[in-house]
């Protein structure tokens, strides 16, 4: 498995090279083509990225010149039209509508996410869009964020810097702030991918007793790399001391930890997710979290996203909120941003992608 900053070195050297042809060819594609390739970018992404599609000489392109503020969705619908490629973010809804408003000429989407829950993947094959993604690199700090989330989670050291800041560190006391270990502990892996693998890699250190997982079937190659028994939600839900959610937000993950899987839990167990927030019930979540029916919840990822700061999560001690940051490391952001460019430009050229979905 590459890291980031190994797959960024390796992005840098095939990042795609201008458009040259031999000799008297030149003269007939330039008469070929009508114009350069237009490609309107729906955020200021990383320099890497933007760097390769002004190197390539392949695309004209425009942004939205913020990392703070999403394009208003107004704005996106103009800018959209006519473009041949178009790069965005998961912030984005790429749906029917933004298909319309762009025409016929676009042929190739490249998000820049493992994650694809934002674009409407019925209405991109039906009108022949290829679709680039960014997996893999983004394994390493999606995997070092889950541990830490999961150790603030479960030592309570958000709740213990709030008592060493505001007065409350008082005498010591012999259960005060007591929370789990990992030692001798059951984990377990709802959607076993390159990320659960990566995740349990790094909790084995801690003497971690069994990794259990579910997932739509078994997957018994990457449940060898780290010792894995493969389950049913239920027994995994049953006996996870510490549950983490590295699945995809699909039409069948949709809500599947809700009420149900939180009952069947220990009182003492800890819930992580670092996946999407569509997974979670988040009313049923909060009910568990309030009543005792678990010990303690860390989530990166919410619905929806910012959550606002009334929400009742955030009323919790025991529940752990961080802003969607799991990949947020500079060099896999980088990385991120130039498979994006790359799977964009390649695209455009009709040559397969260095990450495409299938669809």
């Amino acid at each position: 498995m590459l890291s980031s900053r190994m797959a960024l070195r390796r992005l840098q050297r095939i990042a795609v090279a201008p458009l040259s042809f031999p000799g008297a060819a030149t003269t007939k594609v330039l008469r070929e083509m009508s114009s350069v390739p237009r490609v309107y970018v729906t955020r200021q992404i990383p320099p890497e990225g933007l760097k390769i599609l002004r190197d390539s000489g392949q695309v004209q392109f425009e942004l939205w010149d913020s990392d703070d503020v999403p394009v208003p969705r107004k704005e996106l619908l103009q800018k959209v039209k006519g473009v041949d490629g178009l790069l965005c973010v998961l912030t984005e809804k790429i749906d029917a509508e933004l298909l319309d408003a762009a025409g016929p000429n676009l042929k190739v989407l490249s998000t820049m996410s493992v994650g694809f829950d934002h674009l409407s993947l019925e209405e991109l094959k039906k009108r022949g869009i290829r679709v680039g993604y960014t997996p893999e690199v983004l394994t390493d700090a999606v995997a070092e964020l889950t541990v830490a989330l999961l150790l603030a989670t479960s030592r309570r050291l958000i709740e213990a810097t709030h008592e060493a800041k505001t007065g409350g560190w008082g005498t010591w006391r012999t259960l005060w702030l007591c929370g789990y270990e990992l030692a001798n502990s059951t984990v377990g892996i709802l959607g076993l991918g390159r990320i659960g693998v990566a995740i349990a890699e790094r909790l084995a250190p801690f003497k971690v007793k069994k990794f259990i997982y579910t997932d739509v079937a078994p997957r018994p190659e990457l449940a060898k790399a780290i010792n894995a028994e493969y389950v049913s939600l239920d027994e995994l839900a049953k006996q996870s001391d510490f549950l983490s959610v590295c699945c995809a937000l699909t039409p069948e993950t949709k809500e599947v930890c809700n009420k149900d899987l939180f009952k069947k839990m220990k009182n003492t167990s800890i819930f992580i997710n670092t996946s999407r927030g569509g997974v979670v019930n988040q009313e049923d979540l909060y009910e568990a979290l309030s009543t005792g029916q678990i010990a303690g919840a860390g989530l990166d990822v919410t619905v929806p996203e910012p959550l606002p700061t009334n929400h009742p999560l955030f009323t919790l001690k025991n529940c752990v909120i961080l802003p969607h940051v799991a990949s947020a490391s500079y060099s896999t952001r980088n990385a991120m941003s130039a498979l994006a460019a790359n799977n964009l430009l390649l695209g455009l050229r009709g040559q397969p992608m260095i990450k495409e979905l299938k669809l």
